[in-house]
C-alpha cells in the first residue's frame, strides 16, 4: 500500500511584490518555483504548499503580474486580507518607508512575517518591529540572500576546513555601471538615488555586508565608511531629470572579531574588470580565495608566487595561473528560493531559522553606522543589540 502524502498549504501575503526584486527573486524565481516543484520536501511523504496572493497599489501591475506568474489572487486592500485567517505569512517587499506600518499590523493579527531588507529606515523602528513580532509570539524572518550564493557557500565551506589558517583580511568589491538614463536607459529604479525616497548604496549594501561578514567571518566591532555621491542627476522612469540627493557609492572598512580587517568597496558608478559583479578576495596565513556569486577560486601557500617588483621590465609572472577552481560539488538552487524554503519550514514543522528580525535590525544598525561615520568623518565602535 502506498504512503499517505500529507500537504501543508500556506497562504501567503506577498506585498510590494510588482517591483522589481519582489517580482523577479521572490515570486517567480522563488514561490512559483516551489509550486512547480510540488512544494517544499519536509520528507518523502511530507510537503509543504504555498498559496499566494498578490498584494499591491497599482490594480494594473497585479494584473498583469497574475498573468505572467500564474497566482490568481490579488488585492489591492492589504488591511482586508491581513485580517483573513487563511493566511498564515505575511511578506514584504515594499520600499523601506513603508514596511514598518505593515509589518506591526501583520503581527498584531497574528501572521508570521518575512521581509527583506533593509527591514526598516532606522535601528530604532527595527528594534520595535522585533519586539512587535516578539509580543505577538509569530515567527519572523529577514531576507539574507547572499548566504546562499554558491560562491560564498564555498568560501564558508573553506573556512570550515581551515583552508586559510588565520584569516587576515577580506576585500569586498561590489557594483556596476548603473546609466543616467540621458542615453541609454538607467536599469535601476530612480528612488535609489534620493534620500526622501530612503534610496543610497550605504543604507542598501551595508545591511547585506553586515550579515555577510557576520555569518561567515565574525560579528562587526567597528566601521568607517566614507560615501559620495559621483552622478549628481539622473532621468526617472517618466524621462524626467531629477537631482541625486543621496551616495550613489560607500568605501567602507570594518573591523571584525579575531583582528580580521575588511574593506568593501560598493559603488553603482563603476565599470566592472574582475570575475563578477560581487567578489571577495580573502587572505589567510595558509592559503587565500576569490568568490565571486557562483565560483570560487583559490591559492595555497604552496601555490603562492614570490614576485619581485621591477617596473622596468614585463612582469614574468601570470598571477591568473597560480588559482585553481573549486569544482562543483552539488547543485545550489536560487539564493532567494533556499531561504524561503527554510523560513516555511521554520512555520510550518518549527525547524531552526535563526535569520530574525533581530539579525535585520544588525544590518540596519550598521548602515546607520555608516552614514553617521560619513558625516563625522570617524571611526564608530559597533555596540551589541540587547533587548
Amino acid at each position: 500500500m502506498s504512503e499517505k502524502i500529507t500537504i501543508h498549504k500556506v497562504g501567503i501575503i506577498m506585498n510590494g511584490v510588482t517591483g522589481r526584486m519582489g517580482t523577479n527573486q521572490h515570486l517567480m524565481r522563488s514561490i512559483v518555483e516551489i509550486i512547480k516543484q510540488g512544494g517544499v520536501k519536509v520528507n518523502p511523504s511530507e510537503f509543504i504548499m504555498p498559496d499566494p496572493i498578490l498584494v499591491g497599489r497599482d490594480e494594473l501591475k497585479l494584473r498583469k503580474l497574475s498573468q505572467m506568474s500564474g497566482v490568481a489572487k490579488w488585492t489591492t486592500n492589504l488591511e482586508e486580507v491581513i485580517n483573513d485567517s487563511q493566511y498564515q505569512i505575511y511578506f514584504d517587499a515594499q520600499t523601506t518607508g513603508r514596511r514598518a506600518d505593515a509589518v506591526k499590523m501583520a503581527a498584531k493579527a497574528g501572521k508570521h512575517v518575512y521581509c527583506e531588507k533593509p527591514v526598516a529606515v532606522d535601528t530604532a523602528t527595527a528594534l520595535e518591529l522585533y519586539e512587535v513580532c516578539e509580543k505577538a509570539d509569530v515567527k519572523h524572518g529577514v531576507v539574507q540572500d547572499k548566504l546562499w550564493l554558491p560562491g560564498l557557500i564555498k568560501l564558508k565551506r573553506l573556512i570550515q576546513n581551515d583552508f586559510f589558517g588565520r584569516i587576515l583580511s577580506v576585500r569586498g568589491e561590489f557594483g556596476y555601471w548603473v546609466f543616467e538614463g540621458f542615453n541609454i536607459p538607467a536599469q535601476r529604479p530612480s528612488w535609489n538615488y534620493r534620500k526622501e525616497d530612503d534610496g543610497g548604496i550605504i543604507v542598501d549594501m551595508l545591511c547585506h555586508w553586515r550579515y555577510v561578514l557576520d555569518n561567515i567571518f565574525g560579528s562587526v566591532k567597528g566601521v568607517f565608511c566614507l560615501g559620495a555621491t559621483h552622478i549628481p542627476e539622473r532621468v526617472d522612469e517618466s524621462g524626467k531629470v531629477y537631482n541625486c540627493t543621496t551616495d550613489d557609492a560607500a568605501y567602507a572598512t570594518f573591523e571584525l572579531e579575531g583582528g580580521i580587517i575588511a574593506h568593501f568597496n560598493s559603488s553603482w558608478t563603476t565599470r566592472v574588470r574582475r570575475d563578477d559583479l560581487l567578489t571577495l578576495h580573502v587572505d589567510g596565513t595558509k592559503g587565500s580565495a576569490v568568490a565571486g556569486l557562483r565560483d570560487c577560486w583559490t591559492q595555497h601557500y604552496g601555490n603562492t608566487p614570490k614576485p619581485v617588483w621591477n617596473p622596468d621590465i614585463p612582469n614574468p609572472i601570470n598571477f591568473y595561473e597560480g588559482w585553481s577552481k573549486v569544482p562543483e560539488q552539488e547543485i545550489f538552487d536560487n539564493a532567494f528560493k533556499a531561504e524561503w524554503e527554510l523560513f516555511l519550514k521554520h512555520v510550518v514543522k518549527d525547524e531552526p531559522f535563526r535569520w530574525n528580525l533581530m539579525e535585520g535590525a544588525k544590518g540596519v544598525q550598521l548602515a546607520e553606522k555608516g552614514l553617521e561615520s560619513w558625516a563625522k568623518k570617524s571611526w564608530l565602535e559597533i555596540p551589541k543589540l540587547n533587548f
